[in-house]
């Protein structure tokens, strides 16, 4: 079988606000906003586990699991691996500390082995 070849367009939609950029966003706002950038045609979506500790992927996957899969493009970051297990306490987030601080509050860890890409791609 041939897969289709997607081109992502001029336009693409970046999504670290969807994971609670500087300020807490409603799920339902998140998801409306997923959905107009559909509706308009955007068909390129950028994601990062770094964004609110996988809420952004979290919330864009919700929406595009809806969509058929052969119609976008989807691209994120590796190094940053979200675990299950959740931070307590101030976080150290580095120079970009207080940009996600309404994120996830899961634990961040950094691998940046061929492993630790692939199982970010499974998940």
């Amino acid at each position: 079988m041939a897969l289709k070849k997607i081109l992502p367009g001029r336009l693409g939609f970046g999504t670290a606000p969807l994971g609670n950029m500087f300020r807490a966003i409603p799920d339902e706002e998140a998801r409306a906003t997923v959905e107009a950038a559909w509706d308009q045609g955007v068909r390129y979506f950028d994601t990062a586990p770094f964004y609110g500790a996988g809420l952004s992927e979290q919330r864009l996957g919700e929406v595009l699991s809806t969509k058929p899969r052969d119609e976008f493009v989807l691209s994120t970051k590796v190094g940053r691996v979200i675990l299950d297990e959740l931070e307590e306490g101030a976080r150290d987030l580095g120079e970009k500390g207080g940009i996600f601080e309404h994120g996830n509050r899961n634990k961040i860890v950094h691998e940046w082995t061929a492993e630790a890409t692939e199982r970010s791609i499974e998940g």
